[in-house]
């Protein structure tokens, strides 16, 4: 039979008011809602059986989640195929803030794990260069390596610029002018 173990102090009111901005730093990692709450719900699970450990709660969440991200992302199998487009679809009526959500998600989806790490946590959670080098265990220059790198992937995507990569219209044969 399993012990029973007593929640820990502060445990439950964190997750009540940090939920939210956990699920959203998820997210933007992941791309994906279902993953996003997996990986919410397995970095709680890492947190509550050390919590006495925490000095900094959300700093301490926060690591292991992306910590857990990246080992999710360094695995072959994920259990699922990817597919063209996602099987619920995106509402045609969709408000412009939807549209930008989904198109920044697919730029960062372009990122390789690394790179998508160091963006969510420096611009999207506001991170300093050596904040996000102690959550990634790495060195600040691992991170200043790879922050550019990124950034030029993401000014290059199509999926936040789609005009720059749309083809040109074509010339009809009787509007070209003649010599």
């Amino acid at each position: 039979m399993w012990g029973h173990q007593t929640e820990p102090e502060g445990f439950a009111d964190f997750v009540l008011a940090r939920s939210g901005a956990l699920h959203r730093i998820a997210y933007l990692l992941t791309h994906d809602r279902a993953a996003a709450e997996d990986l919410v719900q397995s970095a709680l699970v890492k947190a509550w059986r050390r919590w006495n450990l925490a000095q900094q709660p959300e700093a301490y969440v926060r690591g292991i989640l992306v910590n857990e991200y990246l080992t999710q992302s360094r695995r072959r199998w994920r259990g699922e195929l990817p597919t063209e487009r996602p099987p619920e679809g995106v509402a045609p009526d969709a408000t412009e803030r939807v549209v930008v959500q989904h198109s920044v998600a697919q730029a960062l989806a372009e990122l390789s794990p690394q790179q998508r790490a160091v963006v969510v946590l420096r611009f999207f959670h506001d991170l300093t260069e050596r904040q996000t080098a102690e959550h990634l265990g790495v060195s600040i220059g691992t991170v200043k390596a790879h922050q550019p790198r990124a950034l030029e992937r993401l000014r290059l995507s199509v999926h936040l610029v789609p005009e720059r990569h749309a083809p040109k219209p074509l010339v009809a044969a009787d509007e070209r002018s003649e010599p």
